[in-house]
């Protein structure tokens, strides 16, 4: 059977039954939820759901998750496409980093990650108080995907002379 694969945005107030009404248009159309990475941010509650659907109720799953913007929840829907193989030569680094937040840190960071042709898979960020001053805490991980071309070493010295100037702690480490 034939099957198409969705990548949903979802955004709502935060509240309960949000990913219970979620789930039920999806099941309801015999649809598989795949993985998602949730989080209530800001009082919001935001989202992403990667599910496979048979063809033949991708359009019906499509009018479902539409039909929830009457109970507060949008969601953007994206057809799937295969990601081209990067040919199997390119390795996954660990990045960490912390320190005072300030803005720009993710910016110039990324800008950096970008220039060297480097992949962000996934990236996750907060900010807390920092134990003994209580002043705002920047951390932030990510998943890489370095091109075969780029060492570790030329990356890391480009990324130690940001956070230098960003006066961050960053570590970035083979997986």
């Amino acid at each position: 059977m034939a099957s198409t694969h969705l990548v949903l945005t979802v955004i709502a107030r935060d509240q309960p039954g949000v990913v219970e009404a979620l789930s039920q248009a999806v099941a309801q159309q015999d649809a598989n939820w795949l993985g998602s990475r949730m989080a209530r941010l800001g009082g919001e509650f935001a989202g992403i759901v990667e599910v496979s659907v048979p063809t033949s109720n991708a359009t019906a799953l499509r009018d479902a998750l539409t039909a929830l913007e009457a109970r507060g929840l949008r969601v953007l829907i994206q057809e799937s496409t295969a990601r081209a193989d990067s040919g199997g030569d390119s390795r996954r680094l660990h990045l960490e980093l912390v320190g005072n937040d300030r803005p720009g840190i993710v910016a110039e960071i990324s800008q950096a990650l970008a220039r060297r042709g480097v992949n962000v898979d996934e990236l996750e960020t907060s900010c807390e108080s920092a134990a003994m001053s209580g002043d705002a805490l920047f951390r932030a991980t990510a998943q890489l995907e370095v091109p075969a071309g780029l060492t570790v070493e030329s990356l890391g010295e480009e990324l130690e002379k940001i956070a230098a100037d960003l006066m961050v702690d960053l570590t970035l480490a083979g997986r």
